[in-house]
């Protein structure tokens, strides 16, 4: 709601000096007509000239104007929405490669290793919330699976295959909601979003009872929506706990990151316990890059993040969920500022959820759901979405999530380059890495999909 009102109060501003603009520019008249009483020369009377540089000047300044007012509009108003492609971060193109290129080499040349199963049992996103209205079909990939993710005329969000059972059409491209069902493009079946089960065939008296399509077990909570895999087919045996803040309309919106990463979906929540990577990989300050070969220049070493983590599993009943506490301190040339100072507790919720809780006496309360989402067996779409107090000034959001997109840009140079090494070689002050590997263990099952092969090449 706050973003709509900003949204058409900038439009009315527009609108208002567009006009107000046209008008100085149909009434203007060029100094010289009244400075010098010959005005202007003759042929330029007579080609309608007359004034025609004021006018332009004037076109200029209400084009500049208008461009400074969209970008002050985008600053102060518009989330932050930063969707990188899935070559577009952590890969080092030289020796005049493409970074696509470079993508793919790495892919083809990277050792596997003894990976676990590739998809846990969990809860994982499709979408949020705002990119599906009412009435719409969007194609996503999940798990290895196309989906068909559409929203029912009666406001809910129901997930399928996208693929009819009939002749094969995708749902999704050119299909369209009718009520709570979605219809097929191809040869007009209706398939009902809560079951899957074909309602309509419209050339044939009757509908099979065997006709439906695969319907995936969902939910919408915390501004986003949730499907639930499990390889046995079982149903979900936790949820996903809601965020009241979100649901009452006190946090809303401020924006959003996107990252694909080419790695097992394990080594992403790992970090959490890797506590020893943070004084090495993020200590240098945000200024200084996502690039690892330069985030330790000189240029910029006068500033500076301290990190003091601990993560912990959760005990029964909630023995799925798991817990990292972090402070974090900033210096700048080795003085402490302690305005900058963050609490942030790291809840993961099962393998693919996370959030990321804030609470600072001055930059105010928010939270960043951090969800990792397997597209392909090594292939991982993260999402950070940030929720924050309506209260608090945009710019303070979005400046703590482009902060935490820096940090977060350098652990995917990390990833997409790394491989998955079933035994480490560890030292003691390691052992949380070993505690996360069996508490991760739980979301797989005997028959947990496992890679059986790599391809040789992927084109983006």
């Amino acid at each position: 709601m706050e973003n709509s009102r900003a949204s058409l109060m900038f439009k009315a501003v527009a609108v208002a000096a567009i006009g107000l603009t046209a008008t100085l520019v149909m009434l203007v008249q060029d100094p010289s007509d009244t400075l010098f009483g010959g005005g202007y020369p003759e042929l330029w009377r007579k080609t309608g000239l007359a004034g025609a540089p004021t006018r332009a000047a004037a076109c200029i300044f209400a084009g500049v104007f208008l461009l400074a007012m969209g970008w002050l509009y985008r600053l102060l108003f518009a989330p932050l929405e930063l969707l990188r492609g899935v070559d577009e971060v952590g890969y080092i193109a030289e020796d005049g490669r493409s970074r696509a290129q470079a993508a793919n080499e790495v892919r083809r040349r990277r050792k596997t290793g003894e990976l676990p199963p590739v998809y846990p049992n969990g809860w994982y996103r499709v979408l949020d919330s705002h990119l599906l209205e009412r009435g719409d079909v969007k194609s996503v990939t999940v798990l290895g699976q196309q989906v068909a993710v559409f929203r029912g005329q009666d406001g809910k969000a129901y997930v399928v295959d996208a693929y009819c059972p009939h002749l094969g059409a995708n749902l999704a491209v050119g299909g369209r909601v009718v009520g709570g069902c979605i219809e097929c493009p191809f040869h007009g079946w209706q398939f009902r979003g809560a079951d899957g089960k074909c309602v309509k065939i419209p050339y044939a008296d009757k509908v099979p009872e065997f006709a439906k399509v695969r319907c995936w077990p969902s939910c919408e909570i915390n501004g986003q929506v949730l499907v639930w895999f499990h390889c046995d087919g079982l149903e979900p045996s936790w949820r996903v706990p809601e965020q009241s803040e979100i649901t009452r309309g006190e946090w809303v919106y401020r924006g959003r990151t996107e990252h694909f990463i080419n790695a097992h979906i394990e080594e992403i929540p790992e970090n959490a316990a890797d506590i020893a990577h943070l004084a090495h990989l993020h200590t240098p300050g945000i200024v200084s890059g996502v690039d690892l070969r330069y985030t330790n220049s000189k240029t910029w070493e006068f500033i500076r993040h301290d990190w003091k983590v601990e993560w912990k599993p959760e005990p029964e009943p909630n023995k799925h969920c798991s817990q990292m506490l972090v402070k974090h301190a900033l210096t700048v040339f080795g003085r402490h500022w302690p305005l900058l100072d963050l609490d942030v507790l790291a809840r993961q919720v099962g393998p693919g959820v996370v959030f990321l809780l804030f609470e600072h006496s001055f930059l105010g309360r928010g939270v960043i759901m951090h969800c990792v989402t397997p597209v392909e067996p090594l292939l991982q779409c993260v999402s950070h979405t940030i929720f924050y107090q309506s209260t608090i000034p945009p710019l303070v959001p979005k400046f703590i999530l482009r902060a935490e997109c820096i940090q977060f840009e350098r652990d995917v140079m990390i990833w997409n380059n790394k491989t998955y090494i079933s035994k480490p070689m560890l030292v003691k002050e390691d052992s949380a890495i070993q505690k996360h590997r069996r508490w991760f263990s739980q979301f797989y099952s005997d028959n947990s999909p496992r890679l059986r092969y790599q391809h040789d090449t992927l084109d983006f």
